[in-house]
């Protein structure tokens, strides 16, 4: 539930925010000191490797990943490419139907040891699972934002996934950009 003012609102998005839940690729906790310093690390990889990252989200989330995309572009030096641009999308949703939006493009650009960076509220979206299991199949690094359910299918799907415990949209989508903040300015330092 939405706090009722701008006091607790931010009282209750700090807990949130320290309280993110982090696995790896098996399941087991990490702080979330260590998941962030392991993000940033494939991040510094990705871009000594000439490598790339590729971001996908829906909706808000979707906004997210753009912002994210700019950050690792302009201030960390990361190639880094969206899976929004509308009439590649459109035309997917259209011709293949909406769940193939991020699997399509993932099979067409991904490389081994790319990273595929994912932003789900629910991490239960069809078409970020399916983009998901494409990137694994392409030998990607994988990293996954989600909240809601705790057992959400992209949660167990990436090498790190980092897991706000809310089902309050604001909640999730603000900790979620903070942590993409944080991230992407850790990688440009």
């Amino acid at each position: 539930m939405l706090q009722k003012t701008i006091t607790e609102f931010f009282g209750k998005l700090s807990e949130l925010l320290l309280s993110i839940e982090v696995t790896d690729g098996h399941g087991s906790a990490l702080s979330l000191e260590s998941g962030a310093e392991q993000t940033v690390q494939m991040m510094i990889d990705t871009k000594s490797a000439s490598q790339k990252v590729l971001l996908a989200g829906n909706g808000g989330s979707s906004a997210i990943v753009s912002h994210v995309q700019n950050d690792l572009c302009k201030a960390t030096g990361v190639r880094a490419m969206v899976f929004t641009e509308q009439p590649l999308l459109t035309a997917l949703a259209n011709d293949e139907g909406y769940g193939s939006v991020f699997e399509w493009p993932i099979n067409m650009w991904a490389e081994s040891n790319d990273l595929f960076l994912t932003v789900s509220s629910s991490g239960q979206s069809e078409n970020i699972v399916r983009g998901l299991r494409a990137a694994r199949e392409k030998g990607c690094r994988i990293i996954t934002l989600s909240g809601f359910n705790s057992n959400n299918a992209s949660r167990g799907m990436g090498d790190l996934n980092f897991y706000v415990p809310s089902s309050v949209y604001a909640y999730v989508e603000t900790a979620h950009t903070a942590l993409a903040h944080y991230l992407t300015t850790k990688a440009s330092q």
